[in-house]
């Protein structure tokens, strides 16, 4: 599956769950998963920047919260919106990690603070029609990876997010221990 690569306005982009933080930076709360599938596979996402679409890099399954909205709930929503499959919140363990992140995008520097949970699913179709305009111009493909794959596709030069994002999904691939990891707050390129 394929964006389209089109030209986005930046005010669907940065939209009403965006909002200034104290640091005067574009800021939001957000939830993401760490979704394997009955092989083990870790599903994720490859994305372009609309501001730099020669840069990409790969992320979980997530995105931001509206605000006031239960995290839990709202990464069982994003799971659903980009990649259709139907999770309740309790079948979303954790959160197993969180972190805040500074990074530029769309031409502008945001932060956002985020919480990963951990799901297991079937390995299925999947169905993309829940996004949104802007996330169908910059979502380039999906993949399930064997964990062995990711970490040599990262060696190789492949940008990841979270940055210890092989790490936290070793362990957690094969069952939550109930500890909550606190990931680098990281800026990210």
């Amino acid at each position: 599956m394929t964006g389209s690569g089109e030209p986005v306005d930046p005010e669907l982009v940065f939209g009403e769950d965006w909002r200034p933080g104290p640091d005067g930076i574009l800021f939001r709360e957000g939830a993401r998963v760490l979704l394997f599938d009955e092989r083990r596979r870790l599903l994720l996402i490859r994305g372009h920047d609309w501001g730099a679409v020669d840069r990409s890099w790969w992320f979980t399954v997530g995105g931001g919260l509206t605000q006031g909205e239960d995290p839990r709930r709202g990464a069982a929503r994003e799971v659903h919106e980009e990649t259709g499959i139907v999770l309740t919140p309790a079948e979303l363990e954790g959160p197993v990690a969180e972190r805040s992140a500074v990074f530029d995008f769309a031409l502008r520097t945001v932060r956002q603070d985020e919480v990963f949970y951990v799901a297991h699913v079937e390995a299925a179709e999947l169905d993309t029609s829940g996004q949104t305009a802007w996330e169908t111009a910059v979502l380039d493909e999906y993949r399930w990876w064997e964990l062995s794959d990711l970490q040599a596709a990262q060696v190789a030069g492949e940008t990841l997010y979270p940055g210890e994002l092989v790490d936290l999904a070793r362990g957690v691939v094969d069952g939550w221990d109930g500890s909550l990891r606190r990931l680098e707050n990281q800026r990210d390129a």
